[in-house]
């Protein structure tokens, strides 16, 4: 795998401050209007650490830069020091709106309709942006969905899996199971994010059951608890199916976590070693990651060709105007990031099961396989998430880059994280047009009322892509008998929801402001 150390003007310390009409570096002595701003404490830059950190990160990286006019190199006289940059900061005294602010008409603001950035997200700590994109978090394993009963605002809940090794697994409770209520209280609309996600560390579950299309309490109760640091293992299911003669590996992956990469390496070695001849990766609630995983398991099914491109990262023009040929781009991998050979099974074709909560690193892993590899996609829609992210923090030496071995440069007085869209990824052939989603080859939605084992030959997604290996596909009727859109999720929690990081790919510093 390329690893790019791309080195950009640095001015000053990390940036220089430019007079917009005088590309000449102010330098040295104090101007007058720096003295004004001196001479006026409740506006200096220092009360406003979190909204300048964000403004100098997302000006230099953001990959909408040139189209929100608040982050323009000539908005402001002279950053960071001039009156009216100071005034703009001061405006918004809340950081995470202002970090809104300052996106391109992000979701939160205008709504998913007329939204350009629906992905950038910041957080008031970073430590615990950190952790939840390693996979660490508060959580009692129990992953579901959640829906509106029809004509009414109660809500209902079905469990689509439960984390490995998780206080759920160690209950009465498995996928498919439905909830309607929690410690006594039917859920509804306005209740159930507290209910669910609240600050409470325990909740008891009021169950009900699917009865010819119908919901009914059944007086079962399930008592969870969080557990803190929780970090979840992304390999829920793999094995080897055999039919008609036919081994077909099945691996059922939920998170591109590096922690879990060589784990993920014996995964295909063992399909490797058992012989594989087809392949289904079930992505069907795996919302994205880290990109390094994603070139990983693109390896594994393709083969370490590491001459050819697995994607192309287009950054901003600020930042793509100083490329040369071949910066920015990834090409296949003969190792993980740890340096282990990777087990290729060297496909020509992959199966992959998909719904609307694939995501990111996900889509990534479709997208970049595309040209080298049929991919058979069975099940719906996908998110259509195209971007891809780095963390930032408010260590201006570095950058803004996280480093997880400077936590002692990051600013003591502002804790922030953010993670903003810095571009978009680019298979072979050019092609990063999924906003919309991926469409997939052979459609079927989940069935509510039958959502099956995962991992067993009978559940319907699954076993649409063993009739299409084995081409027995006209001999089964999988059409659902209840589906439903669901209003919210418990993967929406996720830091690695809907997220490609762009981890180990990639070094930028600080671009110059003329």
């Amino acid at each position: 795998m390329k690893k790019y150390f791309l080195s950009l003007l640095i001015l000053g310390v990390c940036f220089s401050a430019c007079n917009k009409n005088d590309d000449t570096p102010i330098v040295e002595e104090m101007t007058e209007e720096e003295e004004m701003v001196d001479d006026q404490p409740a506006n200096l830059l220092a009360d406003y650490p979190a909204q300048n950190f964000m403004w100098q990160a997302m000006n230099a990286f953001y990959f909408w830069q040139e189209d929100v006019p608040d982050l323009a190199d000539s908005k402001f006289s002279n950053v960071p020091v001039s009156q009216d940059y100071i005034d703009f900061l001061a405006a918004e005294e809340d950081p995470e709106a202002f970090f809104y602010k300052i996106c391109n008409n992000h979701e939160r603001i205008v709504g998913e309709a007329n939204a350009i950035d629906r992905f950038s997200f910041a957080s008031e700590n970073y430590k615990d942006l950190v952790s939840r994109l390693q996979g660490v978090s508060r959580s009692n394993g129990l992953e579901f969905q959640l829906y509106l009963f029809q004509g009414s605002d109660d809500v209902y809940g079905v469990v689509t899996y439960i984390a490995r090794d998780s206080d759920a697994s160690t209950k009465d409770i498995k996928r498919g199971d439905v909830f309607i209520g929690v410690d006594g209280q039917r859920l509804n609309r306005n209740n159930f994010f507290d209910l669910l996600f609240g600050e409470n560390s325990s909740y008891t579950l009021d169950m009900a059951e699917i009865s010819d299309g119908t919901i009914s309490e059944n007086n079962k109760e399930v008592a969870l608890t969080k557990i803190d640091n929780f970090s979840e293992n992304p390999i829920h299911v793999s094995s080897v199916i055999e039919q008609n003669g036919i081994k077909i590996g099945y691996l059922m992956y939920n998170g591109f976590l590096a922690a879990f990469d060589e784990e993920l390496n014996g995964v295909f070695g063992d399909f490797k070693s058992e012989g594989v001849q087809e392949l289904v990766l079930d992505f069907r609630y795996n919302g994205g990651g880290r990109v390094s995983t994603a070139v990983q398991i693109a390896s594994a099914v393709y083969g370490t060709n590491t001459s050819d491109l697995f994607l192309k990262a287009r950054y901003n023009n600020k930042i793509q105007s100083t490329f040369d040929p071949g910066d920015g781009e990834t090409n296949f991998s003969s190792t993980t990031i740890d340096g282990s050979p990777i087990n290729a099974l060297n496909l020509q074709r992959v199966y992959v099961i998909t719904t609307d909560r694939t995501a990111s690193a996900s889509e990534l892993v479709i997208n970049g396989l595309a040209p080298y590899v049929d991919v058979v996609q069975i099940g719906t829609t996908t998110t259509g998430k195209n971007e891809f992210s780095i963390t930032f923090v408010d260590d201006i030496e570095n950058s803004y880059f996280y480093d997880p071995n400077r936590e002692s440069n990051i600013n003591p007085n502002n804790q922030w994280g953010i993670q903003p869209l810095l571009g978009r990824n680019e298979n072979a052939d050019g092609f990063s047009d999924y906003t919309s989603g991926l469409v997939p080859n052979f459609e079927l939605e989940e069935d509510i009322s039958n959502l099956g084992v995962l991992g067993d030959s009978s559940e319907p997604l699954l076993a649409l892509a063993i009739s299409r290996i084995t081409g027995e596909s006209a001999k089964i009727d999988l059409t659902p008998s209840m589906t439903a859109k669901s209003i919210y999720g418990s993967y929406e929690l996720k830091k690695t929801n809907k997220l490609s990081l762009m981890d180990g790919l990639m070094r930028l510093d600080m671009p110059s402001r003329k």
